[in-house]
């Protein structure tokens, strides 16, 4: 059970609550309007607590759990314990998450903090939540619901739309974003690019004029830095999740539903189109072209413009497949010479 000092959790939902919420199909003949309390692992839940099962490692879990009711994928139901409800989704991980989600809603309770700056210009909507020592600057525009964490700092013009959060000690500016935009602590978005010439008498600094475009329902993790536009906009798509520690250099264009995983870094002007996936510290060269549904693996190194679809792997990446025969082929000629 989560900690209630955290956490505030709705008292309960009737299995027609959760079969609505969730995606997921009912048994026939079971009782719609009982309650259940809670969401809790396999084996920690009791009979008023819901659990779910979608990997191969849950299936002894599953067989022994005391859960209520579990969320789980049709060729699970064999596992289910008897007297367990099984809730069938097509994607119990994301059931799983929409019915914890009501469970344990995120509700921002309206308080603008005697403490916080907010310049007389600057357009809150309803509900609002300022915490102490934030700043908005002049002509700043937030819609409905937005929480404004301790120490934030929303510079001149930006905006946002509603149910934005902006977390402890993170910096947006240069910044036009939509609805349920989540910017966690201590990220930087809308900064200078790394944007300079080289010439014999040294760099010379190249102004950066273009803005960051954020669509809805996204997410930048900590410590992760979203570069404004050298001349037009660096954009990132609806549904986008960038993990922390990313850098998203000027001009890049992520397309809708893309995941950039922990230290992946994005040289200027990349292009991605949707549902991109990119593992940890991969590195993309300037100027890419990334087809839709790429899927790239943890440290490869990109050089060069992916097709969409193209699964990747290695530094410099090339096709899965390929890199896997050329690990057999090094390993194969380390044996022969160890052999000799």
């Amino acid at each position: 059970m989560a900690d209630s000092r955290f956490f505030q959790k709705k008292e309960s939902l009737t299995l027609d609550e959760m079969a609505r919420i969730g995606e997921v199909k009912l048994p026939e003949g079971v009782d719609g309007m009982r309650h259940f309390t809670d969401v809790a692992a396999l084996d920690e839940a009791n009979e008023n607590q819901v659990s779910w099962a979608f990997i191969p490692s849950m299936r002894t879990a599953l067989s022994q759990t005391k859960a209520g009711a579990v969320i789980v994928p049709e060729n699970f139901l064999s596992l289910v314990p008897s007297g367990v409800i099984p809730l069938v989704s097509a994607d119990p991980h994301r059931s799983y998450g929409l019915i914890a989600g009501a469970f344990y809603p995120q509700k921002v309770e309206a308080y603008i903090s005697d403490r916080a700056y907010i310049d007389q210009t600057a357009k809150l909507g309803e509900g609002c939540r300022v915490e102490a020592g934030a700043y908005i600057g002049k002509n700043v525009v937030l819609g409905a619901r937005c929480d404004v964490h301790p120490n934030a700092v929303i510079e001149a013009g930006v905006q946002m739309g509603d149910d934005c959060v902006i977390g402890a000690n993170a910096t947006v500016s240069h910044c036009i974003a939509g609805n349920k935009v989540y910017i966690y602590p201590g990220a930087h978005i809308g900064q200078d690019g790394f944007g300079f010439a080289m010439s014999a008498r040294g760099p010379v600094k190249v102004p950066q004029l273009g803005r960051v475009v954020i669509g809805d329902d996204v997410e930048i993790g900590s410590s992760t830095t979203v570069d404004r536009g050298a001349m037009g906009d660096t954009v990132i798509g609806s549904g986008t999740r960038i993990d922390n520690l990313v850098q998203v250099a000027h001009n890049v264009k992520l397309g809708r539903c893309c995941v950039m995983v922990s230290q992946v870094g994005i040289a200027g002007s990349c292009e991605f189109g949707d549902f991109v996936v990119a593992g940890g510290q991969v590195g993309f060269a300037g100027h890419l072209k990334i087809g839709t549904g790429a899927q790239i693996a943890a440290q490869s190194g990109l050089m060069s413009d992916v097709p969409a679809g193209a699964v990747l792997m290695g530094s410099p990446a090339v096709p899965h497949v390929e890199y896997m025969r050329q690990q057999v082929a090094i390993r194969q000629l380390t044996k022969k010479k160890k052999s000799v």
